[in-house]
């Protein structure tokens, strides 16, 4: 059974205990090995899952907790590995993918089968699925496909690389936007400035974390955050309403999936810092 989670509004946080608001905004526990996770949050319908196949294929396709026949029939999905080499297979295509690739999976398709070349080093999948109207193809969006755009300053600590996977000018798709950002060597700083996309939610998975680090990643509205204390491999859900932003004690990078009304990456409306609460 996929875990559900309903989501809050802003009013809401303010009474929220660091149990409560985790329980609402932060997925953990996505990456088991040899087992396929997905949680459905009810932020605009997105899925995001993980999957860490070893000896096996893992496989899935079954509609049952989305309400069709297929899981499918009326969703697409975004699949970014983030460990060793492995394969996506959709409908017997075979899509081989390294570390930082992703495949873009299309309306339609029955059954994707995920497969690490080697248990030792596996494959480490992450996924957004979104309501889809429109069949788009499969494909395979390599790293150096991806559209990079260099952001923020050294001097100011949140120089950072954000490369385009899933978006209009790099591989269409019908509603999801996904990317991965980079930190550059000793900023700490995502999304900073914050921002806000009425229009959009987002879902932030931090990975490439040591295991002794955090991300204290803020969030809420900008006149009464909150913050979530995050580690390698955990998933925070951004409704439209709140900002979303941290800072790392260490190297870390993350993966950004968007939906909404529209895939227009500048539509936002940026918060000044001073204006923080």
């Amino acid at each position: 059974m996929m875990r559900t989670v309903y989501g809050a509004s802003p009013a809401d946080i303010a009474g929220m205990d660091t149990e409560r608001l985790r329980a609402e905004f932060l997925v953990d526990g996505l990456f088991r090995p040899a087992a396929i996770e997905f949680v459905y949050t009810h932020i605009d319908r997105m899925i995001v899952g993980g999957a860490v196949p070893l000896a096996n294929p893992l496989m899935f396709g079954s509609g049952v907790d989305v309400g069709t026949p297929h899981f499918f029939d009326a969703r697409e999905m975004g699949i970014a590995n983030l460990g060793g080499s492995g394969t996506v297979t959709v409908d017997g295509r075979r899509f081989t993918v390294a570390n930082r690739d992703v495949v873009y999976v299309g309306r339609g398709a029955r059954e994707v089968t995920l497969q690490s070349d080697d248990p030792e080093r596996p494959a480490c999948f992450y996924m957004n699925s979104v309501p889809a109207g429109a069949d788009i193809p499969h494909r395979l969006i390599a790293k150096g496909e991806a559209k990079p755009m260099v952001l923020g300053e050294e001097a100011r600590a949140n120089k950072r690389t954000l490369c385009m996977y899933i978006h209009p000018e790099v591989a269409p798709s019908c509603l999801l936007l996904m990317g991965i950002t980079d930190l550059a060597p000793g900023s700490v700083w995502n999304t900073m400035p914050p921002h806000l996309h009425e229009r959009r939610m987002e879902a932030y998975c931090y990975f490439d974390l040591a295991a002794a680090d955090r991300i204290l990643h803020l969030m809420g509205r900008p006149d009464n955050t909150r913050h979530l204390v995050v580690a390698d491999g955990d998933v925070v859900l951004s409704p439209a309403w709140s900002i979303h932003m941290g800072a790392g004690t260490g190297p870390y990078a993350f993966v950004w999936g968007m939906t909404g009304e529209n895939q227009a990456y500048t539509d936002v409306d940026p918060v000044a810092v001073k204006d923080l609460r």
